[in-house]
This record gives C-alpha cells, structure tokens and sequence, in this order.
C-alpha cells in the first residue's frame, strides 16, 4: 500500500452485524474447545497501534474467561531471565479444554528486543534457531497454534498515536517505546522481515492481516480463525428453570443493619436534563509527538472538540463523539 492509498471503512451496520455472527461462531467453537479437550493458541503480533488489543477483546467478548484467557506478559523479571527464553510463556500454555491468546509473545526477542538492544546478538540467533523447533513441538503435541501479524502503515501508525495522545482515555496505551518505533520504521520492517524468514514454517506459518481499517481486520482474523479449526456445534443438555420452592419462613436482614453503596445512578436523574447530557466535561491538553513526527499527515487536519453548550440532539451527538465511537482517525469500535 502507497501512503497516499486509502482503504474504505467498512460500514458500522455491516461490520457490526458480521462481528456478532462471526462471535456467536466463537462461542461454539469454545464449546468444542472445552468438551473435545482441545487446546488451542492464538498470537497477536503487530506493529504499536496495529490493533491487535482490540480485536482481541471482540475476540473474548461472550467468551468464558475460564475458558478463554489473555496472556499480556510484563517485562521478564531477574529470575525470568535467567531461565530458558521460552520457558516464562510455556508456563502460560492452554491445559485441555483452553484456549490462550497471547497480546504479544515469544516474539519479543525478533521484534522489540533485538531493535532496541535488549538482547546480545548470540540470544536472538539462538531465538530464530530453536524457535521454529520450539513450534514444531507445540504442534506435534496436539496443540492448535495460530499466529497472526497486523499490518499497518506508517501514516495509519502515527495517526492512531496522535489520536491516543489527544484523548485521555487511551493515553495509557501509549509509552516512550511506542513512539520510538516512530523514529526506528524501517529497523522494525527488517526484523519483522528476517523473523518471517526463519519463522514461517508450514507446521505454524504467519497470517498476515491488514489493518488500515480496523474493522475489517477484526472480521477478517476472525473469520480466518475459525475457519482453521475443526469445530462443530455442540449438542447441549437442555436447562429448564426449576420451580421457586415455598418460603420456609426466612426473614431478610433489615436494611439499616446492612452497609449499601450510596445511590450514584438516582442522583444523576435528580439532575437537570441539560447536566445529565455529560456535557461540560472538562477538556485535557494534547501532548505533543517526538520531534521528527510532530507535523500532521499531509491532507489531515485536526479534529474540533464539541464544547459543552451544546444541548439537545446536538449536545448527545457531542457527547458520543467524546466517548470515541465517532471520530473516524484511530477510534475503531
């Protein structure tokens, strides 16, 4: 893709429809998953911002978190590192009837940490040697094991981290490291390119997803997921609701003996409508991108922020705008 190509987003009627019919399709395979004794591995890797954590928490949202658990691992500590490389994420591995999906994994050693320098040139040969051995074995011992790298492009990139940057609610997501894949691009591109080299094997080859549109790479790696596995629809055992038995003379505790969290829902409704609007919320400075990306993308512009006289229609509008679920540049529901 050219920076100066463009993918149509996808329709929020379309996407949101397919979404909940690829999700229903994953609520099944987790049935299979869980009565076959299955196991099964999913890694997200990606460029910062590429949205690997949103489509996995599309991924995990009707799932069983006792089935289907996320693996977003810390830096190694002491300890950690003085053991074997991948001995920290095997400990995190599916038991039967599991699933994992790891935000990030083993990967680290090919991607941040030979770019930045955490790892002696020795480790990361070592890693690209024993890693497509590693994955074999996964694979022999029954495991299911997906890989999947989001693809995204520079512009696409530090929009979404522009974005992040302008909206409070997401600052978290961003950390100094982030943004030094802004000065290190073409670093990162050639890492990922000798990690292919050595790691895309026919036992646990790479899936590349494209994610200029969020929510097209959503629907895709989804629908790409399940297509991998030989699920089936589960016979369930039919549940009725039994009948309410008798009382058999139990008395509630009174109220006044029991501690209640004060009534914050009602107090709203005890509000003005114009108050009750969320509108007026107090506005928060933007920081600034490091110096080499601090101009915005050429034919973009940023966005007005609604102020909060705004009232009625225009006031909710205003208000959802806010919350994210409108801005078109690195928003993505």
């Amino acid at each position: 893709m050219t920076k100066d190509e463009r993918v149509e987003r996808l329709p929020k009627k379309v996407y949101e429809a397919e979404l909940f019919r690829l999700q229903g399709e994953l609520v099944k395979m987790q049935e299979w998953v869980k009565v076959e004794g299955a196991r099964v591995v999913v890694v997200f890797e990606g460029r910062d911002a590429a949205g690997k954590g949103s489509t996995i928490k599309r991924v995990t949202e009707y799932l069983n978190p006792r089935i289907a658990r996320i693996a977003a691992l810390p830096a190694p500590t002491e300890r950690e590192r003085s053991q074997w490389y991948f001995h920290r994420y095997v400990e995190h591995f599916p038991a039967a009837g599991e699933i994992v999906l790891f935000d990030r994994s083993w990967y680290n050693r090919a991607g941040v940490e030979r770019v930045m320098g955490f790892c002696s040139k020795e480790e990361y040969m070592r890693f690209l040697h024993q890693c497509p051995i590693f994955e074999r074995l996964l694979v022999e011992e029954g495991i299911l094991l997906r890989k999947y790298w989001f693809s995204v492009s520079d512009r696409e990139q530090e929009e979404r981290f522009r974005s992040r940057l302008q909206d409070p609610m997401r600052r978290w997501k961003l950390s100094p490291m982030d943004l030094e894949s802004i000065s290190r691009w073409e670093e990162y591109s050639r890492a990922k390119d000798e990690m292919f080299l050595h790691t895309d094997i026919p036992e646990a080859p790479w899936h590349v997803v494209e994610s200029e549109d969020k929510r097209r790479a959503r629907l895709n790696m989804i629908a790409h997921l399940i297509s991998t596995i030989p699920y089936h629809e589960v016979q369930r055992v039919p549940l009725a609701l039994p009948p309410r038995p008798l009382s058999s003379g139990y008395r509630r505790t009174p109220r006044e003996m029991q501690t209640f969290v004060p009534d914050h829902a009602g107090s709203l409704m005890a509000r003005p409508a114009g108050a009750r609007s969320g509108s007026g919320a107090p506005s928060h400075p933007a920081a600034p991108l490091p110096q080499d990306a601090a101009s915005s993308p050429a034919g973009t512009s940023p966005r007005a922020v609604p102020t909060g006289k705004q009232s009625g229609k225009a006031g909710k509008k205003a208000s959802r705008k806010r919350g994210g679920k409108v801005d078109r540049v690195g928003q993505g529901r």
